[in-house]
């Protein structure tokens, strides 16, 4: 799958659609499409079916489901902008089928903003890791790896850390068994969820006081990792 079907047109039919949205205000968070209004999916593909992303953009569904997830935990100054950023740093006929292992590998380990820091069981979520960096140098995994480490990860504990490298490991498991668009949805999914967790974990560390700041910082840092792994795929 290469972005855009490899058509500089079509990005330039979705850029100027986004933008006419944003200059009417008509980006808006907690609702896909409705009387011309919606969130970053809806004002892209004017409807909610993520699969729209691979059909009309050429853009994995997971993807599509990560930004989603991502911009209705932006604040709202920065939501309305995200969609035409993010569009926007897909490069014509680029290969993006490695920015959600990319993304999600960066999710779990980063010195700075990895969820591994809040585990209590950091092993479970090296070990997730681990599975996506191998995939990520090209080398083979097999689902039964994935679904081990998921399990892992889920039994290490309840917390949010735990949650996210199990949806993580879970997210690849899927996608290996992705023979329909049932199971590529649920793949998708779990791509998205695993950043949803890598939020509330971030969120539940910080006090009491500071956390909604903390969950829209840490949003505003995933749009801004998934933009620059977007921008760095090449034909």
């Amino acid at each position: 799958m290469r972005a855009f079907h490899n058509d500089p047109k079509i990005k330039d039919k979705y850029m100027a659609r986004l933008q006419a949205h944003y200059a009417a205000d008509e980006i808006v968070k907690g609702r896909y499409w409705e009387d011309g209004k919606g969130c970053a999916v809806g004002c892209t593909i004017h409807s909610d079916d993520h699969f729209a992303y691979e059909t009309e953009l050429g853009i994995p569904e997971a993807l599509a489901r990560l930004q989603d997830c991502v911009f209705e935990g932006l604040t709202l100054e920065k939501a309305k902008e995200f969609p035409i950023e993010f569009l926007g740093s897909v490069n014509v006929g680029s290969d993006l089928s490695l920015v959600v292992d990319k993304f999600l590998h960066w999710l779990l380990v980063d010195v700075e903003h990895g969820v591994i820091q809040y585990s209590d069981d950091k092993q479970a979520v090296q070990n997730v890791a681990d599975l996506y960096q191998r995939k990520i140098d090209g080398e083979t995994t097999d689902t039964s790896e994935w679904r081990a480490a998921a399990g892992a990860a889920y039994d290490a504990g309840s917390g949010y850390a735990a949650a996210c490298a199990g949806a993580a490991a879970a997210y690849n498991a899927a996608l290996e068994d992705a023979y329909d668009a049932d199971a590529a949805a649920r793949a998708a999914d779990a791509a998205a969820y695993a950043a949803d967790a890598a939020a509330y974990a971030a969120d539940a560390a910080a006090y009491a006081a500071a956390r909604a700041a903390a969950y829209g910082a840490i949003r505003a840092i995933q749009s801004e990792k998934l933009i620059e792994l977007i921008k760095g795929t090449v034909k």
